[in-house]
């Protein structure tokens, strides 16, 4: 656990540092709003008026695994295809969880730029990028290379555990170390789930 918190200056943190970690697989239009606590809500049937709408519903298809238009900047996954390679041989990542991750941070917009900060395709937040020496957040190389590097942190952290990884990806190493396991939050849980079921969609396709 001393190593866990030692690096309590890696944490992806905040409710919503990642753009769309929480949201579950879509469902019809998403709607979200922060209450006065900064904590972040999502659904798909507001029932109050301060929920404003976030993500219109994608109609899921075979065409989303290697295409996204969630955001005007959004480009083929297929672009990425050789940077998310080499860095995955380079830090032994399964590449599947890679572009499962990417996916679920920014759905391959590398201009995504979150309310907490966080950037790029895999969304990271100013201070992870910097002790993760990424120069330029927006540069897809740069990005994909610091995340999958935290990510091969994250694993040998957790011995191979990748729901703990992923879980110390979004709510942050301390909340992981806290819990001594996955944190209680539905939206750590959704990402966790989200990002499994789609690195066996990469896995199979």
């Amino acid at each position: 656990m001393g190593r866990i918190m030692g690096w309590k200056s890696m944490m992806v943190t905040g409710a919503m540092a990642l753009l769309a970690a929480a949201l579950p697989a879509v469902a019809g239009d998403i709607y979200r709003f922060e209450d006065e606590e900064g904590v972040v809500h999502f659904t798909d049937t507001p029932n109050d008026h301060r929920f404003k709408i976030f993500m219109r519903d994608l109609k899921r298809d075979k065409s989303l695994r290697t295409g996204f238009n969630l955001a005007r900047y959004s480009r083929n996954s297929g672009e990425f295809e050789p940077i998310i390679t080499k860095c995955s041989i380079d830090y032994g990542v399964d590449r599947s969880l890679v572009k499962a991750v990417i996916h679920a941070e920014s759905s391959y917009n590398p201009q995504a730029l979150s309310p907490k900060g966080a950037k790029g395709l895999m969304q990271l937040m100013p201070g992870t990028a910097q002790d993760l020496k990424v120069v330029d957040s927006f540069d897809p190389q740069d990005n994909i290379r610091g995340g999958v590097r935290y990510l091969r942190f994250l694993l040998d952290t957790f011995k191979g555990d990748v729901p703990l990884a992923l879980a110390a990806y979004n709510a942050g190493l301390s909340k992981v170390a806290k819990y001594g396991g996955i944190p209680p939050y539905e939206e750590t849980r959704n990402y966790v789930s989200r990002v499994l079921a789609l690195q066996k969609n990469y896995q199979t396709n």
